[in-house]
């Protein structure tokens, strides 16, 4: 199988030695995406971002957010939950991707209060 790597615009990226996103053959695997550009907003917005950047992240890979088939998300508040969970649905409402949600500590920054992983297929 071949492996394509999708960058990102994070400056870590070489530092740390990951990639937005890793294609193998027809799988998109989307590294943990924090809320870029809504630090500061509520969980909603920063939840909202999350999967934004990964739709593009999916959208470079040549997949797309109709595709995800896994979502793993990481709060740092339990409270939180809901108003994530309903933006996840704006987004996954008709496909219901297999999800996970847990509530960690902290997150790389600490001002992000959610952190999303998604996995997606390249149909044939």
């Amino acid at each position: 199988m071949i492996r394509t790597n999708i960058p990102g615009t994070s400056p870590y990226e070489p530092i740390i030695g990951f990639s937005r996103a890793v294609r193998i053959g027809n799988f998109v695997h989307v590294s943990g995406t924090g809320p870029v550009g809504a630090d500061d907003l509520d969980v909603a917005e920063q939840t909202d971002q999350c999967l934004t950047l990964i739709a593009a992240a999916l959208k470079n890979a040549g997949s797309s957010i109709e595709q995800v088939y896994r979502t793993r998300m990481f709060l740092t508040r339990t409270e939180d939950w809901e108003t994530a969970g309903r933006i996840h649905g704006k987004f996954f409402s008709l496909i219901r991707p297999a999800a996970t949600m847990v509530v960690v500590k902290e997150l790389l920054d600490p001002r992000w209060r959610i952190e999303i992983e998604a996995d997606a297929f390249i149909p044939e």
